[in-house]
């Protein structure tokens, strides 16, 4: 009787690990338990790949891009577990190395003290190698790892972290330096994501400078609110969760490009980056990355690595680099800095002039941005009034006006004209928004 309750309650326990639940993350298709991100979970890596997709790994599991539910990891990437059985990567990152193509855009993976290089998901001739073999004086057992590209850290490089040492490996020259961050918490995971960069514990993140290690802002966050869709867990919505607008709701106050190719688009408190497809388009509040703005923008303009940002009579600006910094003595008076007067509804500087064109109502205001002081030297009539906002780029001039836009091919075929264009609409592949 005792052997018959054991295998009946044995059989019980079969069926129970193989019955079906649904697809939030709680089981898979071969019916095994799967993890649920949205449960709180410390990552043991997170890494892009070269079409900019997001893997985030725990134990034999990953998850790719912010949402969905975990898959195993060896179904992407199927040699991790040939000469390991750990069931875990150590660390990640995605190489950035523009100088040798040959590197460049492919992950490495580490485990233990061997390390994986992918390239389109499929293992490179040679590997798996030792760590020491392709990043000579790095430790093995690493926590985490994260590319620095030239320009972010002084020169091309990969940070590895283990426990509270930071090792900075130069690419080119494969040397070494070891810094010491206490301040920071343990990273089991680190990850580079427009242009910053996040230090992953528990189910939290800490945002930190890559070259000094230094933490500015109220951190740790939650990771759930920022780095995955959970429900009822938000940054952007007050309710939480990230609400996705519709695009024909859209209404955009500013967009601009600056002299290093990095676009913006502003509404509201918010902005968002436009030339990152790879990692992914996702609205941020304007005060992280310009501080003094906490009303939001009227019209913004980039001119000389600098960006102009105008807010009722106030002229902001700001140094371009890795982070905008605003230039001593500022905010001035648009009457001040631009010799202008009145609501600003849009502003917007072409390729390789040095004129700003600035909308009021249905007059286009030109000042040369060389003349000391500076003044309106032009004022023509618009075939329209009530714009939001203004681009100009190789394409030519884009105006917006609520979920529409009207395109022109230049200045002049702009004031020529006595008619409004056909209106297109504002498209999911422009902004992201739901069409």
């Amino acid at each position: 009787m005792k052997l018959l309750t054991q295998t009946l309650l044995l059989c019980l326990a079969l069926a129970l690990a193989h019955s079906h639940h649904d697809d939030a993350g709680n089981y898979d298709d071969d019916d095994h338990a799967l993890p649920n991100r949205c449960d709180g979970i410390e990552f043991d890596a997170i890494s892009p790949d070269e079409k900019g997709v997001t893997y985030f790994f725990k134990g034999p599991y990953l998850w790719k891009g912010y949402h969905g539910p975990a898959h195993l990891s060896n179904e992407s990437f199927q040699e991790l577990d040939d000469l390991h059985n750990i069931g875990h990567v150590d660390a990640a990152f995605r190489m950035h190395d523009a100088e040798n193509l040959d590197d460049h855009d492919h992950i490495y993976f580490f485990l233990d003290d061997k390390v994986f290089s992918y390239y389109n998901h499929s293992l490179e001739e040679g590997y798996p190698k030792q760590l020491n073999e392709d990043f000579p004086g790095i430790p093995d057992h690493l926590d985490s790892a994260v590319e620095c590209p030239k320009g972010e850290c002084g020169a091309n490089s990969v940070l590895f972290f283990k426990g509270h040492d930071v090792h900075v490996y130069d690419i080119s020259t494969k040397t070494v330096k070891t810094k010491t961050w206490d301040h920071l918490p343990v990273c089991t995971s680190a990850f580079r994501w427009l242009e910053y960069y996040y230090c992953f514990h528990g189910n939290n993140f800490t945002r930190f400078n890559p070259v000094t290690g230094e933490v500015s802002g109220n951190y740790p966050k939650d990771a759930r609110a920022y780095f995955m869709r959970c429900p009822s867990i938000g940054h952007v919505s007050e309710k939480g969760g990230r609400k996705v607008p519709k695009c024909s709701e859209i209404k955009i106050d500013a967009m601009t490009t600056d002299d290093a190719g990095k676009s913006y688009s502003f509404a509201g408190p918010l902005y968002m980056r436009l030339d990152l497809h790879r990692d992914g388009r996702h609205a941020f509040r304007i005060t992280g990355l310009w501080k003094e703005l906490t009303n939001g923008v009227d019209a913004v303009f980039s001119y000389a690595d600098k960006m102009y940002m105008i807010k009722d009579d106030q002229v902001y600006i700001y140094k371009s680099g890795p982070y905008y910094t605003l230039i001593e003595g500022y905010p001035k008076t648009l009457k001040e800095e631009l010799g202008v007067e009145g609501h600003v509804d849009a502003a917007f500087v072409c390729n390789d002039e040095h004129t700003v064109h600035i909308v009021q109502g249905k007059k286009l205001l030109d000042v040369d941005l060389t003349a000391t002081p500076r003044v309106v030297t032009q004022e023509q009539h618009l075939p329209l009034s009530d714009i939001d906002a203004g681009l100009c780029d190789a394409k030519g001039i884009q105006l917006f006006k609520g979920s529409h836009f009207y395109h022109y091919d230049g200045v002049a075929v702009l004031t020529m004209s006595r008619m409004a264009p056909l209106a297109e609409d504002i498209t999911s592949e422009m902004l992201s928004c739901q069409d």
